[in-house]
């Protein structure tokens, strides 16, 4: 949310107190991304609000999530950019790293963003903030530390944390979380990853780059939710980069070790670490909220909502990863703003993921946004493919990032339907097709654009441009050019 200029700022409404109970027109319960994106626009907007927060304001993203893990993803790629100069000519070395100052460089870029996430800030804006947990006492009421609130409207923001396996062991042995892994101050010599997700291989990359060994393991072929195609090039970074994949390697027990610890893998095996991080997915925050005095249902996989956000409370929303939905910090703050529509305005709104970008931090980037071949071709109807090579793309090659490519689905008549982008920085460049995909743009509209050169989002122009190769370059085209030009002056 943008905030208004000082000087257009008026007095907020604040939440009333009557016979012991704040009366509010929304109270939020959670403040992370989604929680802090609906307070902030609704009291700009003239709305009485209460948010609720039991931890960090900011949430996961700020404190363990997205913020610290880019931090150190950042920390990382500066360490081999030192060791990748001989292909430029500068000499490359290996890199000097200090652990301890990485750790103090993660915190500090928290530390710089947290002010805008702060409980002085929102109370400057008018929120009233209450630390402490919540829980609903009944349809139209709840408490947190001692307070009673009342509002026309609730908003459960209350977010995911780790999900734990039942492995044998687990219990029994120290282990990471992104909840964790942040607060490491000497480096891993040997890290075990658990899990082939986005998580999972951004950490397992990042934390080879700072020069641990790094094992992953996961149960099934990493990131599964992304093009095949793009997959490979990445897998083939990790793989040169000395991290050691485990596939298709179901983990059937954790133990100590004199190293620190070992997993098993189905069959007997076990591979010894000093560390082992669980990256195995989230699971939505759900207990304690008194939901059943509500009325609220919900599931494990977090609070039921329908499309337009609603609980079945209807009173109630349920936003970001806790509403059982896509768990990104952008969903998040999409829909804090179909929320803030509907709960302040009244009007009609319906989630449309159709759009949906994601990207995975490694290096390259893989970024994505709409169907994957395999979604459209179940989906039935026509469907067409594009592929192009990053090595074709002259930036890519005077920056020797020559691994990657772009792949483009498409439906009738060129209608752009989903599209993946394996490259540095990928996650910079899938929005424009994000914007074609919401606006049901066709791939001429790609085509026709103009790039600046050189830039690697050239990719995208020429791979629009293969679509017409065959008519424009074919016979029929020539037949007619040398017609034409039969009877030109």
């Amino acid at each position: 949310m943008t905030d208004p200029a000082p000087e257009a700022m008026r007095p907020a409404r604040r939440p009333s107190r009557k016979d012991g109970v704040l009366h509010a027109d929304l109270c939020i319960i959670g403040a992370g991304s989604a929680g802090l994106s609906v307070a902030a626009g609704a009291t700009q907007m003239g709305a009485a609000v209460v948010l609720i927060e039991r931890d960090r304001m900011g949430g996961d993203c700020l404190n363990t999530g997205c913020v610290p893990s880019k931090a150190l993803i950042a920390a990382a790629h500066a360490a081999e950019a030192m060791r990748g100069g001989e292909r430029f000519g500068v000499g490359g070395h290996a890199p000097e790293i200090d652990f301890a100052r990485v750790h103090a460089h993660v915190h500090g870029v928290i530390g710089a963003i947290a002010p805008h996430d702060s409980v002085e800030r929102f109370e400057g804006l008018g929120v009233t903030v209450l630390r402490a947990s919540a829980r609903f006492t009944g349809p139209e009421e709840v408490e947190a530390g001692g307070e009673r609130i009342r509002a026309r409207r609730f908003v459960i923001a209350t977010g995911s944390t780790a999900a734990i396996p039942k492995l044998p062991g687990l219990a029994d042995v120290p282990y990471l979380t992104n909840e964790t892994v942040f607060e490491l101050t000497e480096r891993p010599a040997h890290l075990l990853v658990v899990g082939g997700g986005p998580i999972g291989v951004e950490m397992a990359q990042a934390f080879r780059r700072l020069g641990a060994d790094v094992t992953l393991f996961d149960i099934g072929p990493i990131l599964p939710r992304d093009e095949p195609e793009a997959v490979a090039v990445l897998r083939a970074k990790l793989l040169a980069e000395g991290i050691v994949l485990r596939e298709s390697a179901t983990v059937e027990a954790v133990e100590r070790a004199a190293k620190g610890v070992a997993v098993t893998l189905a069959g007997g095996e076990r591979i010894e670490g000093t560390h082992l991080l669980v990256a195995a997915g989230r699971k939505a925050n759900v207990e304690g909220l008194g939901l059943e005095a509500a009325g609220i249902g919900y599931t494990p996989k977090g609070v039921t909502v329908d499309s337009g956000l609603r609980t079945s409370n209807r009173r109630v929303f349920a936003i970001g990863d806790v509403a059982g939905g896509p768990q990104f910090t952008h969903v998040a703050g999409y829909h804090a703003g179909l929320v803030i529509r509907s709960a302040l305005f009244g009007l009609p709104v319906r989630t449309d993921y159709a759009a949906l970008p994601w990207a995975t931090y490694a290096d390259p980037e893989l970024a994505h946004v709409g169907l994957t071949e395999a979604e459209a071709r179940k989906a039935g109807g026509e469907v067409s493919i594009l592929l192009e090579p990053l090595a074709g793309n002259d930036r890519a090659q005077a920056e020797r990032e020559t691994e990657g490519l772009i792949k483009v689905v498409l439906g009738r008549r060129g209608r752009i339907l989903g599209t993946t982008i394996v490259a540095p920085r990928a996650g910079e460049m899938i929005g424009l097709w994000g914007l074609a995909i919401q606006n049901r743009l066709r791939i001429g509209a790609i085509a026709s654009s103009l790039a600046p050169y050189p830039t690697l989002s050239e990719i995208s122009k020429r791979a629009a441009g293969r679509y017409y190769t065959p008519t424009l370059f074919g016979p029929r085209t020539r037949r007619l050019v040398g017609l034409i030009q039969r009877f030109l002056p």
